[in-house]
């Protein structure tokens, strides 16, 4: 059965979608004309050509819509020539029937089967079961895998291209990476610094940071000119003087002076012999004067390359390269350059006093300081360079390793438990959908095989005698159904055999085509299929009949409702849906007043006009009161009141007689006797006369005898008008 039914955006209906749910096995809906009744019916007879509309069947299995409406009348009666013959089960052979039916129980045991594997599948709603538990895992993954995306995107948006902008996508693309990234492992930091560089503005080759060349700086301090005290020969007659002083300096600088002040002492003025400069000239002999030299030597190269390595430490500073760490570079720039000068200050101390030893401070280890700081930039620079020329595989081989340390750091249990649990869930799923589709290959050969038995016993005869025995026992006397010469197909036929089809009126072609529906629920327009399940809708069954066949079609339709509430028979739900108020309250009588509060046993609705579109509104129970209930209400009280009931019962005949029409009330008069009979004109009068006054001017006393009188005349002319059931109907007050 049909459990709820969503419809929008078709005829009457707006954007917002009207909603029918709580659907019963019995449904009434009650609405005006134009307000969206057969809308309704047109979305259940084939759903699929209304795209904004649906249908959600009980346990997902679908029934077969039988739909009395406009389109059924014009496409069975006014535009086919004949009608088709409506094929049934003979009763006669019973060993068919009993084969058929047992055959149909089989049948409706896979169905339950079909439907509870399809239940374990994915639930009544089509989202729970095996796939709602897989759409929750996946739900749960994929929200796992987002939050790896909203935590590293700012640092790996180029690895996420693709991903980035939905979650669905990003989840997939994690498995995709998970089945096939062999990338090595890398840290998170390591991931990060790259992604700077091979993530940014597509780089550029850089110029490698100036080298600071070889150490030749440090040679000097080897030198053994530096610990030598250089001093004059020691044989000379002055020797032991000068080396008791330890002036040897002092005295070489005077002779330098001498050969300015010659032959003065240029610092004791006085006049210097000629022996005491040969004495001089003896003690700074050629030995003296050759380390002297080497001392101004040292000194000179010492200078030259202490120059040569300022100038190599500038240029690194001023090439200003991003990857050198250039405050660590200032640091030892500085304290290079400031041994320098302290060593240059002890060469010039040597050369001034050659027989001083001295030894320089080492440069070797601040060099090579300084040189590993340039080496590390210019690896850098290096990697940088290798990054320029082939960015694009290395943008690449970044991505994978990005993705490589969500799979193996971020999300590897989560995967591992996602990958468990989905591989056991699609084998539940896969296991479940063979053993549905094994059942559905059973349903097919089953119905096969009941198609087959129905082929055997079936015949369009007893549609024939069935309706008409209906037209007659109705009062349609002037046609009858005939089965058409050629083939299984109806005729419409006047007594004396000519064609009535063509010459029936408005009232007679619909009551027919009602018949003829309503024996297609026995039945079907082939020789089989007239037991499969099937969901009935009447759409205004009455319209355009007269009055007195209302409640004959209400009757009709009643009487399927009994075996559907026994499980028996093919009709699994019934729709009514009506703009006649008084159809509407004959088809939904009950002399159950239990049946309309069962659960799931009736639902009513009614749809309504509006500025957006129709409505459809539930109700608990039947929302359809009347003028015509009240008063019938007026005479279920035990309490009558004597000046009213008269006129209740008056105004009740006119409501009602006059919708059944062609009522000859001199007739029905005439039924009774005496008094009674002046009683029975006295309503009638007033209801010919139309006169609505609130009690009577007749010369009747109005006692409780008298009203119990009036009440059995009352009850006695529907019984004489042959209408007693609505007479019972009504007093038995609301279902």
């Amino acid at each position: 059965m049909i459990e709820t039914l969503s419809i929008a955006k078709t005829a009457t209906y707006g954007i917002q979608p009207q909603v029918l749910d709580r659907l019963a096995r019995f449904n009434f809906l009650f609405g005006t004309n134009g307000a969206g009744k057969t809308t309704i019916t047109k979305v259940i007879a084939n759903a699929a050509a209304h795209p904004h509309c649906t249908l959600v069947w009980k346990k997902g299995t679908p029934l077969e819509p039988m739909v009395y409406n406009r389109d059924f009348v014009e496409r069975n009666f006014n535009a086919a020539p004949r009608l088709k013959g409506i094929f049934t089960l003979g009763e006669q052979d019973i060993a068919n029937l009993e084969a058929i039916a047992a055959k149909k129980s089989e049948f409706d045991g896979i169905i339950r089967t079909i439907e509870q594997l399809t239940n374990t599948l994915q639930g009544q709603d089509q989202n729970t079961g095996k796939k709602g538990e897989l759409a929750d895992l996946d739900a749960h993954i994929k929200d796992k895998c987002w939050d790896q995306k909203q935590k590293h995107d700012e640092a790996f948006k180029h690895a996420f291209t693709g991903a980035r902008n939905s979650s669905e996508r990003f989840k997939e693309r994690v498995l995709t990476e998970s089945a096939s990234n062999t990338a090595e492992l890398k840290t998170l930091e390591y991931l990060r610094d790259k992604a700077k560089t091979v993530f940014g503005a597509t780089p550029i080759i850089e110029a490698s940071v100036p080298d600071l060349g070889p150490a030749d700086i440090a040679i000097h301090e080897s030198n053994p000119i530096l610990t030598k005290k250089v001093i004059g020969k020691e044989d000379v007659d002055i020797a032991e003087l000068i080396q008791r002083l330890s002036n040897s300096d002092w005295v070489k600088q005077g002779q330098a002076l001498y050969e300015q002040s010659r032959p003065t002492c240029p610092f004791c003025q006085q006049k210097v012999k000629d022996s005491f400069e040969d004495s001089l000239s003896s003690y700074f002999d050629e030995t003296f004067a050759t380390d002297t030299k080497a001392i101004a030597d040292l000194q000179s190269a010492y200078t030259r390359d202490a120059d040569a390595l300022r100038a190599r430490l500038k240029a690194v500073v001023d090439g200003g390269s991003r990857f050198m760490s250039m405050d660590a570079f200032d640091a030892e720039r500085s304290a290079i350059e400031a041994r320098l000068t302290t060593n240059s200050l002890l060469l010039a101390n040597k050369a001034k006093e050659p027989s001083l030893p001295i030894q320089i401070e080492p440069m070797s280890e601040m060099i090579a300081t300084a040189s590993k700081l340039v080496a590390d930039a210019n690896a850098a620079v290096a990697a940088h360079n290798e990054i320029a020329k082939n960015i694009t595989k290395e943008r690449a081989d970044l991505t994978a390793q990005v993705w490589k340390h969500i799979l193996e750091v971020e999300l590897k249990a989560e995967l591992t438990t996602y990958a468990g649990k989905r591989a056991g869930l699609n084998a539940a799923i896969t296991k479940l959908n063979g053993q549905i589709q094994g059942a559905n290959a059973s349903k097919v050969a089953k119905a096969k095989e009941i198609n087959e038995l129905e082929n055997s016993a079936t015949s369009i005869e007893p549609t024939i005698e069935g309706i008409n025995s209906l037209l007659k026992s109705f009062g349609f006397r002037n046609f009858t159904i005939a089965k058409a010469e050629d083939g299984p197909f109806y005729k419409l036929v006047r007594g004396d055999g000519s064609d009535a089809k063509d010459s029936l009126s408005e009232g007679e072609r619909s009551f027919v085509t009602f018949l003829y529906f309503f024996h297609l629920l026995k039945g079907s327009e082939s020789a089989s299929g007239m037991t499969t399940d099937r969901v009935v809708v009447f759409d205004d069954p009455v319209s355009s009949m007269d009055s007195d066949v209302l409640f004959i079609v209400s009757s009709l339709i009643k009487s399927l409702f009994d075996p559907l509430r026994k499980n028996a028979g093919g009709i699994k739900q019934i729709f009514v849906l009506t703009h006649n108020v008084y159809f509407h309250k004959e088809v939904t009588y009950t002399s159950d007043k239990g049946d309309d509060t069962k659960a799931g046993e009736r639902s009513y609705w009614t749809i309504r006009k509006g500025l957006g579109g129709a409505t459809v509104e539930h109700h608990k129970s039947n929302p359809i009161k009347t003028s015509y209930d009240l008063l019938w209400e007026e005479l279920r009280r035990p309490e009558k009141s004597p000046l009213t009931v008269q006129n209740t019962m008056r105004r009740i005949l006119e409501n009602y007689f006059k919708i059944l029409g062609r009522m000859d009330f001199d007739k029905i008069c005439d039924q009774f006797d005496g008094q009674q009979k002046a009683m029975c004109r006295s309503l009638f009068a007033w209801v010919n006369d139309g006169s609505h006054f609130s009690h009577d001017d007749a010369f009747y006393t109005f006692d409780q005898a008298s009203i119990d009188t009036y009440m059995e005349i009352f009850k006695q002319v529907f019984v004489k008008s042959n209408q007693d059931a609505h007479y019972d109907m009504m007093m038995t007050g609301p279902n």
